[in-house]
């Protein structure tokens, strides 16, 4: 893959985000709902630690949010096209990285039951179950990621 540059987003990025997260194919079938008019508004990404990977050509390749005052990583996203090649856990080293620099001993993890295996093998621990509520029917496996 091309050189990937890492950076801060701005408010000017939530379209791409959104379209990023609503197109996802790990969210199809059962799971759609959870996407269904799904936006990552410029107001979220100004307040909240959102960082982009993108290529050489400023193609979004991927994201993740940290919420720092909860502790808690909220979104992390790479395009099925760029699946499988490093962007993920790059956005991972990273995230770790910028949870360590807030003074952050560990970051929560939700996640979707799909991407279990990866924050895995990203190194996360599994900590837990979180039952269904809301909108959400299915049970979803809870994480840590260590970071002190």
């Amino acid at each position: 893959m091309a050189s990937i540059t890492l950076r801060r987003a701005t408010a000017d990025d939530s379209r791409r985000l959104s379209r990023l997260v609503q197109k996802s194919a790990a969210y199809r079938g059962d799971y759609a709902g959870m996407v269904d008019g799904y936006v990552v508004g410029g107001t979220y990404i100004e307040h909240h630690v959102v960082h982009v990977a993108v290529d050489a050509h400023g193609r979004l390749l991927g994201f993740y949010a940290l919420l720092v005052d909860e502790a808690e990583l909220d979104l992390a996203f790479v395009a099925d096209d760029a699946q499988g090649q490093g962007v993920g856990r790059l956005l991972m080293e990273h995230m770790v990285g910028q949870a360590r620099a807030a003074g952050l001993d560990s970051v929560r993890v939700v996640a979707h039951p799909p991407a279990e295996d990866f924050y895995l093998r990203t190194g996360a621990r599994r900590t837990g179950t979180v039952e269904p509520s809301g909108r959400i029917h299915w049970a979803r496996p809870e994480l840590r990621f260590d970071v002190a």
